[in-house]
């Protein structure tokens, strides 16, 4: 599976890195480099979440709720 990244210079050094198709998944890197292999990690683990979602979402005895946290 291929995904877009956005890398862009750090203010601080190094690079940030986002993932446009998944939305808030996020991450940086020292070098390019590393920042690409801190994104292929980031978009593993996005993934991986939303499989526990669903994963919870298909049990029938399951009641799932939203909330709201304010800050």
């Amino acid at each position: 599976m291929k995904f877009n990244v956005i890398l862009e210079p750090a203010e601080e050094g190094g690079f940030n890195v986002s993932v446009p198709a998944l939305d808030g998944c996020f991450t940086q890197g020292d070098t390019e480099e590393e920042a690409l292999e801190n994104a292929k990690e980031a978009i593993l683990c996005y993934l991986e979440g939303l499989e526990k979602v669903n994963q919870i979402k298909s049990k029938p005895s399951v009641n799932i709720r939203e909330v709201e946290v304010v800050l």
